[in-house]
């Protein structure tokens, strides 16, 4: 059964019931009031009733404690009857005003007993002696008195106005259900037909098409606000799908490249092994060059693994070690060796004060070797190179840049990928088909890995023939040794400032 035709049926069933309970009340309520009536009338019509019983002489009036009085119109039907003790009929009447004669009214063997026993008075409700016409019964035995006197009124007209109003209540009860129904079919079909859209989104979503959404989705409503939350979640659900892919395909490259990478050194050592095999090891120099190119080869590959290895840890997310770092004092030995390494070339270095981050020492040396030597790399030989470390806007920067050949914008937004190579465009970077990769092609990625790992970022800015500017941006929050928070200090506080000259 669908959700529609049981809010139909809860509704329609809820208004039912309330009907009748209404119905019902305003059954008893009309039918109590005009029992009331009938009793009044019943009072009224005891002068008369028994005045027409005295007519023969055998009772009066005063036998049955009444007084004369004024003599209403009775309405038809109306009869009465003096019993004695024992409930034989002593005189009866019947107003008939010329219609049939009317049935007296079967009293019950209780009520001749009781008042028998004592005086008093009772109005009750009994049924004819025969046929199926109901009477209100006034009985009564006065004190002092051996009669017993009883007038009844017909419920007829009664009786006829409650029919009258059963079947006023139930045509009343049944339009209003069939009605209300009919409202109700309309207005749930209306309100309920987001839900379907919804169901029908939910298909469309579910056979894979992650971009359909539920419109429209008014705020104001319940099921509005479920279309909003139910679009959001389709967003996020878009996302991840995407996101999934993209990891998917970035590791199928990632994979491809890493094997790729690995074949030439392992093609090479088998060159060797295979020429050691065929005779190099009785020739001196054959053996000696043999040796040295597979341990080459070998050293290459170790240290390819090596930054795989670490690239894989920081995908992992495991957690760095975090003591205090100088960017000042790292930068400046990052230049000083790269002078040793490279003495031809123009490195220039700026870090006037300590700039302290807390962090991995070894793995930011890291970062800013790759920086600087990717510089040294593929700047081109007559490019200057410059290092600099400082605090900026809150936070701690560590900057490399040269004046070199700079990247074109494919390139640039590629350039953090393992293994990335431009050799593919050679006109993408000026004076370098291989685009900006460190020995392994791994560089980049294993910077920019350990940076978001501390809980910062790397900002290229690049353009062919303009030279390349890598921002590293870290938290600036200082640690002091045990761990504790602590202001990073001055440069008046510490006397051992780096030495960027040179």
């Amino acid at each position: 059964m669908s959700l529609r035709l049981r809010l139909l049926l809860a509704l329609v069933g809820l208004v039912c019931i309330g009907l009748l309970l209404a119905d019902v009340a305003t059954y008893l309520s009309l039918r109590s009031f005009l029992l009331e009536r009938v009793d009044q009338q019943l009072v009224a019509a005891r002068v008369p009733v028994l005045r027409a019983l005295s007519e023969g002489g055998r009772i009066s009036l005063s036998d049955l404690g009444v007084s004369p009085g004024e003599v209403p119109q009775l309405p038809p039907g109306t009869y009465g009857e003096v019993l004695d003790t024992a409930g034989e009929a002593l005189a009866t009447v019947t107003f008939t005003y010329g219609g049939s004669v009317a049935v007296p009214a079967a009293l019950p063997d209780e009520l001749v007993a009781e008042l028998t026993s004592r005086p008093g008075k009772q109005i009750l409700t009994v049924r004819a002696a025969v046929g199926d016409v109901d009477f209100r019964v006034l009985a009564w035995r006065g004190a002092g008195t051996s009669y017993i006197a009883v007038v009844g009124l017909p419920l007829t007209e009664v009786a006829g106005t409650m029919r009258r109003l059963i079947v006023v209540e139930a045509l009343v009860t049944v339009g209003v259900l069939f009605g209300l129904a009919a409202l109700g079919w309309w207005l749930v079909r209306r309100e309920l037909r987001p839900l379907e859209d919804m169901a029908v989104a939910a298909g469309a979503i579910a056979g894979g098409d992650l971009s359909r959404r539920v419109e429209p989705a008014d705020p104001r409503t319940e099921v509005g606000r479920l279309g909003l939350a139910l679009n959001a979640m389709l967003t996020q659900i878009e996302q991840a799908f995407a996101r999934r892919t993209a990891s998917e395909n970035a590791l199928r490259r990632f994979l491809a490249q890493a094997s790729h990478e690995l074949r030439t050194p392992l093609a090479s050592i088998r060159g060797y092994a295979e020429l050691f095999r065929r005779g190099a090891k009785d020739r001196p120099h054959d053996l000696e060059l043999a040796m040295r190119r597979i341990e080459q080869e070998a050293a290459r590959m170790g240290v390819l693994v090596e930054d795989l290895l670490l690239l894989a840890r920081l995908d992992e997310s495991r957690p760095l070690e975090r003591h205090p770092v100088d960017l000042a004092r790292l930068a400046a030995d990052t230049v000083a060796d790269a002078r040793i390494t490279a003495s031809e070339r123009v490195i220039t270095c700026e870090a006037p004060a300590p700039v302290i981050v807390p962090g991995d020492e070894a793995r930011l040396r890291q970062v800013a070797t790759n920086l600087v030597t990717n510089a040294l790399r593929h700047a081109g030989a007559e490019a200057h190179v410059y290092v600099g470390a400082r605090e900026r806007d809150g936070w701690a920067q560590l900057e490399v840049r040269d004046d070199g050949a700079g990247m074109a914008a494919e390139v640039a937004e590629r350039a953090f990928e393992p293994f990335f190579s431009a050799a593919a465009d050679a006109d993408a970077v000026l004076g370098d088909t291989q685009g900006r990769r460190s020995a392994t092609g791994l560089g980049l990625s294993i910077a920019l890995g350990i940076v978001q790992a501390h809980g910062g970022r790397i900002d290229l800015h690049t353009a062919l023939g303009e030279g390349t500017r890598l921002e590293v941006w870290l938290p600036l929050t200082a640690m002091s040794e045990d761990g504790e928070l602590a202001a990073s200090p001055s440069p008046a506080d510490d006397q051992s400032v780096a030495d960027c000259s040179g």
